[in-house]
């Protein structure tokens, strides 16, 4: 089934105006103390709301609460394989820039799955190192999973062509196991907020 659009109104931001997806509306309410603005159905709502004042609307359905926007001081974690298991590489990102800050792979053979618990652990190693108490996003409940639980829950066989992919497991697993950290796991709503900023980009 296809998935219905959303437009938005931005009152006041950046810049005021409908904007046809979450992305655009994003820019111009990040970072912009105040920022008013709500999702509509259609466009024609959108385009006579925002010619009214915000207050009719603020107790109306489809309000985006300003809660519920990401904490952009922060990283982003995600993985990609293609195939599963199949050619697998993890990245970090930080939230706001989207600057890269860590990356590996491709291997040879690998699952999301795992991918996204490396990056999860590697990006708790990275703030712990930096001494940076900011939140870590991923969108995957499973690494968060894996991550309390201090166990890689994978059905992926280990042999010659996953090999080195495993060592890096073995190599989480024990700082898991030997290391606190205080950061904040966070899981990245993608329904509300698009694509986590360390997407791949190849859905």
């Amino acid at each position: 089934m296809k998935k219905k659009s959303k437009y938005y109104v931005v009152w006041e931001g950046h810049n005021s105006g409908v904007y046809n997806s979450w992305e655009k509306c994003k820019k111009q309410i990040q970072n912009y103390k105040g920022a008013k603005y709500k999702s509509f159905v259609n466009e024609q709502q959108a385009k006579v709301a925002l010619t009214e004042e915000y207050k009719n609307h603020i107790n109306k359905p489809n309000i985006i609460n300003s809660k519920e926007l990401p904490n952009y001081n922060s990283i982003s974690v995600d993985a990609a394989s293609s195939g599963n298991p199949g050619v697998m590489e993890y990245q970090g990102v930080d939230t706001k820039t989207k600057k890269l800050l860590f990356k590996h792979g491709p291997f040879e053979q690998g699952t999301n799955n795992i991918g996204e618990f490396l990056a999860l652990v590697h990006g708790l190693a990275e703030l712990k190192k930096s001494k940076n108490c900011n939140p870590i996003y991923t969108d995957s409940i499973t690494a968060i999973s894996w991550v309390k639980k201090k166990k890689c829950n994978t059905k992926l066989e280990r042999n010659e062509k996953t090999e080195r992919l495993f060592l890096l497991v073995d190599r989480a697993l024990i700082w898991l196991k030997t290391n606190s950290y205080s950061t904040e796991i966070l899981k990245w709503k993608t329904k509300i907020w698009g694509e986590i900023p360390a997407d791949f980009g190849r859905k």
